[in-house]
């Protein structure tokens, strides 16, 4: 089925699009002002934008059922207002980043297991090089259905060896947390499903047991995999040099420094990470 519709409230499709497209596993074509959204259910959905950022339209086109539909329209912000959060940022430090990038969405991603695999594969890596190692797990062990690639199931993640994710220059911790993990999954040990069911700081702490998983990688995982609107992971050197620029400090950002404006952020730090990473980006 296609549907056709338009939103209330001003949303900046191209640049989503732009962010979107910075990860090659990501099926976008600027241009067409389309990205291809490979479903749970095995069809791709594409969705178009056609109208401008104040008058924002779209259309999806081959989603399966009504459900898909509405999955989307959670994934990709077009059921909340943007300009209410925006609104909430007025009279503090992160105004002018909210005027800046107004319309910014925060999107999640398509896949739970992809999201968890993708936060270890970047942890402690360079972007640039975080990106080629897992478009080179992505193409080595995932599937390519009508030019999108999908991440790999976490069957096939179990039945692998170290030296199998070795020869893809992951380090030897590394392949042991993803094999390992993707081994939980499988055994029913951690089961990302339930995590929608639960509150942040229940996420974290069940996250946070399973070797590999840090407070780093939960909050990336709650921030993208599930739209969390609350998380500020402090720790990440992007939110660090994103705000020693807009505080024009000599130094990177600290926790202290920044714990003083979660107060006038909350509940919308998710959001004042997003802007903060776009402001460098």
């Amino acid at each position: 089925m296609d549907a056709q519709f338009s939103i209330p409230f001003a949303y900046d499709f191209d640049r989503a699009l732009e962010r979107l497209a910075g990860d090659p596993v990501n099926a976008v074509d600027l241009t067409k002002r389309e990205i291809r959204i490979p479903m749970e259910e095995g069809n791709i959905v594409s969705l178009y934008g056609l109208g401008s950022i104040e008058s924002p339209s779209f259309l999806l086109k081959n989603a399966m059922n009504t459900k898909q539909v509405d999955q989307l329209m959670s994934v990709f912000h077009f059921d909340r207002p943007l300009d209410e959060i925006a609104d909430h940022f007025i009279d503090t430090d992160l105004e002018k980043l909210f005027k800046d990038h107004a319309g910014t969405p925060l999107i999640q991603s398509f896949s739970l297991y992809g999201t968890l695999m993708k936060n270890i594969i970047h942890q402690q890596l360079n972007l640039a090089f975080s990106h080629v190692l897992t478009m080179r797990f992505v193409e080595s062990f995932g599937s390519y259905q009508d030019g999108v690639w999908r991440y790999p199931n976490p069957e096939t993640i179990a039945a692998l060896d170290v030296e199998d994710l070795r020869k893809l220059q992951f380090s030897g911790r590394k392949a042991e947390y993803v094999i390992g993990l993707s081994r939980s999954i499988v055994d029913g040990k951690l089961d990302l499903s339930k995590f929608t069911r639960m509150d942040d700081d229940e996420v974290i702490k069940e996250m946070v047991k399973h070797r590999g998983v840090g407070p780093w990688t939960a909050q990336n995982f709650l921030m993208f995999g599930l739209g969390r609107p609350n998380l500020f992971p402090v720790a990440d050197i992007g939110l660090q040099n994103a705000l020693q620029h807009l505080w024009n400090l000599d130094r990177k950002s600290t926790v202290d420094e920044m714990l003083v404006h979660f107060p006038s952020w909350s509940p919308y730090l998710s959001y004042a990470a997003l802007y903060l990473w776009r402001s460098i980006e």
